[in-house]
């Protein structure tokens, strides 16, 4: 067995972060900020019967974070934490996952809102949200249920040297 998974990518999401830094850290802070996700023509016939959905899953390749740290300091504190009590991009497989608005779909392109992620990133993978699977309010939140700093754009933390 191979040591490195295949992952096919299956179109880039676009907005308008070309920097990690001041990029929101998560999709539900990023307010109404409008993006592009580009289905490459041989999947866009999958997006049938996605346009009746409110929220959709978007898992990309995080293709421009550093090496991967297993203790880091996330946006939204000041005390270093394991890599897997986290949402920071140094991963071994740096996969990240957006749940935003699906505005509208036109052919390939699906419009969204909430958009996180940086100009031109792979994405791996889309799949609708459903509130009665994805959505569990009472669930406990580690150490970010003591609120964390607050923060809510990205600073140059973890930026690899390719990505500046």
């Amino acid at each position: 067995m191979s040591s490195q998974p295949l992952l096919t990518i299956i179109g880039l999401i676009h907005s308008p972060f070309k920097k990690p830094a001041g990029t929101p850290i998560q999709a539900a802070l990023a307010g109404e900020t409008e993006g592009i996700v580009e289905v490459f023509p041989a999947y866009a016939d999958g997006l049938h019967d996605l346009d009746g959905f409110d929220r959709i899953w978007l898992l990309y390749w995080l293709d421009r974070a550093p090496a991967p740290q297993l203790r880091v300091v996330p946006f939204r504190d000041e005390v270093q934490r394991g890599l897997f009590a986290t949402r920071s991009p140094c991963r071994p497989n740096p996969i990240g996952l957006s749940c935003v608005r699906l505005v509208g779909i036109k052919g390939n392109l699906l419009t969204i809102s909430g958009v996180d992620a940086l100009d031109g990133t792979p994405l791996l993978d889309i799949k609708p949200y459903v509130p009665e699977f994805d959505a569990f309010p009472q669930s406990r939140a580690g150490w970010l249920q003591n609120g964390g700093n607050g923060r809510t754009l990205a600073d140059d933390r973890f930026t690899s040297k390719e990505s500046v």
